[in-house]
């Protein structure tokens, strides 16, 4: 039985918004990045926190979830990201380049769509800054009819916190001890 999946935002997640005076956190490091769209002489600022790799592998090494990028990265999380971070490759959710003005051009995140249908009905839990109140309807729906949804959003400016993972991995624990009929674990502890 394939555990759920977690799915990995990065922009407002890993890489945080700056707030009003163009500042990130104190935590984050810088880095100049290449995306696969642009020349070396035109590379991207981004700042990452070097503790969100440790989490995430905490999380992952667990065997709780299964890791898969969602993002308007693409295949530049795994290649990009990711090493930044000390993760592994990890697969990603092939999303469109779609040409719209606002992440919820039909009132909902614009990678809902795309991310139901990669899905179909494994369970997941999603970590995404910019879900609208439709996206926790449509996952309280996929959750009715057996289709377990967690959305976990951080603060687009603060980012990914331990406890958004920590909300992640007992969730996750949780599906699965129902699943297999076993206990669930501890807060804080790995699966038997």
């Amino acid at each position: 039985m394939r555990p759920p999946y977690l799915l990995l935002d990065i922009d407002g997640v890993l890489i945080p918004f700056p707030d009003e005076e163009g500042s990130t956190p104190a935590t984050h490091a810088r880095h100049d990045v290449v995306p696969a769209c642009r020349s070396a002489d035109d590379p991207v600022t981004i700042w990452l926190n070097p503790a969100h790799g440790p989490l995430l592998m905490e999380v992952i090494r667990t065997g709780m979830v299964t890791p898969v990028w969602c993002t308007s990265w693409r295949r530049d999380a795994a290649t990009l990201i990711g090493p930044l971070l000390g993760l592994p490759p990890l697969p990603h959710v092939d999303l469109p380049s779609p040409k719209i003005t606002t992440s919820h051009p039909n009132g909902y995140l614009w990678k809902r769509d795309y991310v139901d249908a990669w899905l179909a009905d494994a369970p997941a839990v999603w970590i995404d800054d910019d879900f609208t109140d439709l996206d926790h309807s449509w996952a309280a729906e996929r959750t009715a009819r057996g289709a377990a949804t967690l959305l976990v959003q951080p603060d687009p400016r603060a980012g990914l916190q331990a406890e958004h993972l920590a909300e992640a991995r007992a969730w996750s624990g949780q599906l699965l001890a129902v699943r297999t009929g076993a206990p669930a674990a501890p807060s804080g502890t790995e699966a038997a």
